[in-house]
């Protein structure tokens, strides 16, 4: 009963702390932290001991895997040398940097001090996520770091092995070589097994229940035969998670997409929020242990300022040299702003806190080696993780723009719906009823519209008809479900077909195009897309710019009676319509009259054009 009110209380405390820090807008691993270290000093919250068991086989598969699930494996491949460069050679880099600080100043054997870098050397995952998510990056910046932070934990444990091994006897290069080796193949090629068998069984299920069950056995099946056969778990679990997250959308059904992605969100929520929360916890006796040591009390400060100066420091020495060096050669390389800010964002977690008690009790100096552990994770959470939104700002980086994404959605799902609609012309046949053709058409186009009508002017200045048709739907559904809940309350029918048409309404009111509701801040600059031209001659050939006929309205609209929604202007004669979205759709009747195959935006802050001919996005 104790140990079940203990967790209750822990889940519930790191959640109330979690959603407040989102709502102040500060950070959830350093504002779960302090809490964790104040309640730690509190006489009614009893000592936590994190157990290297229940991080490395609880916490660690399941954060990894949900973190692999969405990592982009094309993405992935694009940055493999410099995610390589990240998770080995600076993890290596910084062990030996940190060994030479602590052999230097303390009395321990030399493998002893690599062990403790080992343990320091890696990023945390979930930090560098919840940092990363919350500063607004550049989405290069951010898929750098995760990546690393995926990977980087096996190099670091295969070193900390080593160095336990050292401590034990003599060990040699080939014996450290072997163990990377089959580390990294190892692990990769588990985990590329237990992705393809699961796959194959997740082909033949059909409900959302069993996949999801199936889905969270997977972190799991891929963690332990690795580590059995002496292989890296993480990457195994990384490997696992990043396949099955690239096939998701051929191996599972839709249902069982939502369901996995909803669960697993809930549990890296829930288990990032107490992760942090322990760490705090353990604070107090950590503390406490290392200051009773008999270790000098100004050795002890000294080196723990030291190592957390060497963890800090190392980082962007191994970033900025070869940036440096290249720019030196006049070759070109990634700009200094984001070289500074991934250097900077180096946050250690509970990992770092595992790695170090898995250290054998027979290691010299072992609780001064766990506070230095600590001293690093508070550290770090605490002065890089609080300043490195201040830094992105100093250097003007920015993050996502809501504009351009939201013009690169259009695009790519007006893409979509011209596939659909060929698909639907092939698939008619001499019996399809003309209502079932037009029904299909219909939610297409709407849908695509949707898409559009995001951009322009702010929702709040402008009612369009997908707008209008989304509140009105909604309010309909809200109507329908309570005419079925008097029917439920009165007894009426029986409970099993009540469910069932619930449901149905549940499933029809999640499928309603929603508008994104994000609280981000309106950008100002103009819109642009990624996609680019995409080879278009029609669009290399317009002009970027060109003065409109006329004033900035819809003159067919106005001599129609009729209200546009947004205006579009030929980019050959100026002409200027209103778009799909109104109901006169007059800018591609221009088109279909005039041939003039390349319009563009005319709305305030938009500078996008789009080619009639190629379907195509400029």
């Amino acid at each position: 009963m104790d140990v079940a009110i203990g967790l209750v209380v822990l889940i519930g405390s790191a959640t109330a702390l979690a959603a407040l820090a989102r709502r102040f807008g500060v950070s959830e691993p350093l504002v779960l932290t302090l809490a964790g270290v104040a309640a730690s000093y509190l006489p009614m919250v009893p000592q936590v001991h994190l157990e290297p068991e229940v991080v490395l086989l609880g916490l660690l598969p399941p954060l990894l895997y949900t973190a692999a699930l969405r990592t982009s494996l094309v993405d992935f491949k694009d940055n493999l040398r410099t995610i390589a460069s990240l998770s080995v050679g600076l993890v290596l880099f910084s062990t030996f940097a940190v060994a030479l600080v602590v052999w230097w100043l303390l009395p321990v054997p030399f493998a002893a001090a690599v062990a403790l870098g080992a343990v320091v050397a890696p990023p945390d995952a979930v930090a560098a996520t919840a940092v990363a998510r919350r500063t607004g990056m550049p989405r290069s910046i951010v898929t750098v770091l995760e990546d690393e932070s995926l990977f980087n934990d096996a190099t670091a444990l295969v070193a900390l092995r080593s160095a336990i091994a050292a401590m034990a006897g003599a060990v040699t290069a080939w014996q450290i070589g072997g163990d990377f080796l089959l580390a990294a193949v190892g692990g990769g090629v588990i985990g590329a097994v237990v992705a393809a068998a699961l796959a194959m069984v997740r082909r033949r299920i059909t409900d959302p229940v069993l996949d999801t069950s199936v889905s969270l056995l997977a972190p799991f099946v891929a963690y332990l035969p690795a580590e059995h056969f002496h292989a890296s778990g993480v990457i195994a679990v990384v490997t696992c998670g990043m396949i099955l997250g690239h096939g998701a959308q051929r191996w599972q059904g839709a249902a069982s997409r939502v369901a996995e992605t909803t669960n697993w969100r809930t549990i890296q929520f829930i288990l990032e929020s107490a992760v942090f929360l322990i760490i705090g916890l353990q604070v107090r006796w950590i503390v406490e242990g290392a200051w009773d040591s008999g270790l000098d009390h100004g050795t002890l400060v000294v080196t723990a300022v030291g190592v957390l100066a060497a963890v800090m420091l190392a980082r962007p020495v191994w970033v900025f040299t070869p940036v440096l060096v290249a720019r030196l050669f006049g070759r070109a390389s990634e700009p200094l702003s984001h070289a500074a800010v991934v250097s900077w964002a180096g946050m250690r977690g509970v990992v770092t806190l595992a790695a170090v008690l898995l250290l054998p009790d027979s290691t010299p100096q072992l609780p001064v080696l766990e506070l230095l552990a600590l001293v690093v994770v508070g550290g770090t959470l605490l002065v890089q993780g609080s300043s490195l939104p201040w830094l992105v700002r100093l250097l003007r980086l920015r993050g996502p723009s809501r504009e351009e994404d939201a013009l690169a959605k259009a695009d790519l799902l007006q893409q979509a719906s011209t596939a659909g609609l060929a698909e639907l012309d092939r698939g008619i046949g001499p019996d399809t009823p003309e209502p079932v053709i037009e029904s299909l058409r219909q939610r297409l186009i709407w849908r695509s519209n949707a898409a559009w009508e995001r951009l322009g002017r702010p929702e709040a200045e402008l009612v369009t008809p997908t707008a209008e048709y989304r509140r009105l739907r909604l309010a309909m559904l809200a109507a329908e479900r309570d005419a079925v809940l008097k029917v439920r309350d009165a007894g009426a029918v029986d409970y099993e077909v009540l469910q069932h048409v619930l449901a149905r309404l549940d499933l029809e009111e999640s499928m309603i195009d929603r508008f994104d509701e994000s609280d981000d801040e309106r950008r100002a600059e103009p819109l642009s897309t990624a996609a680019g031209a995409r080879g278009c001659a029609h669009l290399d050939d317009a002009p970027l710019l060109a003065e409109p006929a006329g004033e900035l309205v819809c003159q067919t609209c106005l001599d129609e009676g009729l209200r546009w929604v947004h205006l579009r202007m030929c980019t050959a004669c100026g002409n200027i319509g209103c778009c799909e979205s109104s109901i006169g759709d007059h800018a591609s009747a221009h088109y279909r009259n005039s041939a003039h195959p390349v319009m563009r935006s005319v709305e305030p802050g938009e500078a996008w054009r789009w080619c009639y001919v190629d379907q195509l996005l400029g």
